[in-house]
């Protein structure tokens, strides 16, 4: 079993109930994704992270999100310090500065706070002062948020949501599982587990999974799942406003190639873009009021673009292709 099969194995002994969700989490630590976790209060979101954190033996900060909060209480702000008998500017860091954010339930922050990680999802920096100051790697940002249904909470904006490589549903766990949890649980803490691995695993696996192959009709496939968002003579098209950016068709590469790596393979597969498909689009296609009006979801819409955008693109046959050209 390798190191992050067993990290996987760690994560559902303590985090109950919900193996598909852990194995997308360690996916993305691997991919070196952002992680969008959305669920109500209490479903385990914050200590799934938590958790995570001390598995992976990586620094980790947490920010509880509020409407009062600032941009430099995130990625920090100038202070005055006394140097020689002067007073001077200095940049003194922020919380943004450590190797896991956790960014707890981020939209109940208002849009400029929340803007102010964009540049460190995306660059892996802050500027501040006329200065660039690089993040620690690896660098990720594990975000939870409550439906935005709820009192109190601000929708993220489109350009961040899409720096997000997933969005991941935390749904409530079975009976089964609940009574499993309550007759494992003290009133007592829990100590934190020993880590299974640490930064420099997680940066060697990472350039590991980049040499994985994806073969030509894996890429074709994901091209055409992409494309068919925007395609006005899909069927589906009509339910949805915007469809998913480039970003999302290099981000579900990025992803089948870790799934892949983790799984003990050398090439990704059809089956790894499937799996993957709703946790890497369900957040980048923004929906009609048609689809709105007839109560449909984004993850029904890419189970029914998996079902309708064949597996193999449609070629003309070579013959066919020369006896036209022949013809001009």
């Amino acid at each position: 079993m390798s190191a992050f099969q067993e990290l996987n194995k760690s994560l559902n002994t303590h985090i109950l109930g919900q193996p598909a969700l852990i194995e997308s989490v360690v996916v993305a630590l691997v991919a070196g994704g952002h992680v969008l976790l959305e669920g109500l209060p209490g479903l385990g979101k914050t200590e799934l992270i938590k958790t995570l954190s001390a598995l992976s033996g990586l620094e980790s900060h947490r920010v509880q999100f509020t409407p009062d909060l600032l941009p430099g209480d995130i990625v920090g702000s100038a202070m005055v310090q006394e140097r020689d008998g002067e007073r001077v500017f200095e940049f003194s860091r922020g919380p943004v500065f450590t190797q896991i954010l956790l960014a707890d339930e981020i939209n109940r922050a208002l849009p400029k706070t929340q803007a102010a990680l964009l540049e460190a999802m995306q660059e892996r920096s802050v500027t501040a002062m006329g200065e660039t100051f690089p993040l620690p790697e690896p660098f990720f940002v594990f975000a939870t948020q409550n439906p935005i249904d709820l009192d109190g909470t601000y929708a993220l904006p489109e350009a961040q949501t899409d720096r997000f490589l997933f969005k991941l549903d935390v749904f409530q766990t079975d009976t089964e599982t609940l009574e499993e949890i309550i007759n494992n649980r003290s009133g007592a803490e829990a100590d934190l587990p020993v880590p299974v691995v640490d930064a420099t695993a997680i940066l060697s696996a990472r350039k590991e999974a980049e040499a994985v192959f994806i073969p030509p009709t894996v890429v074709s496939y994901i091209a055409r799942l992409v494309n068919a968002t925007h395609d006005s003579a899909h069927a589906i098209r009509k339910y949805i406003r915007f469809g998913a950016s480039p970003r999302a068709a290099i981000g579900l590469a990025k992803a089948i190639r870790a799934r892949a790596w983790i799984a003990g393979r050398k090439h990704a597969g059809i089956e790894d873009v499937q799996a993957l498909a709703k946790a890497v689009l369900r957040h980048r296609l923004i929906l009609s009021y048609e689809a709105r009006l007839e109560n449909l979801t984004t993850d029904q819409l890419v189970d029914q673009l998996i079902e309708d955008v064949p597996t193999e693109a449609a070629t003309v046959p070579s013959a066919l292709t020369a006896a036209k050209l022949d013809s001009n």
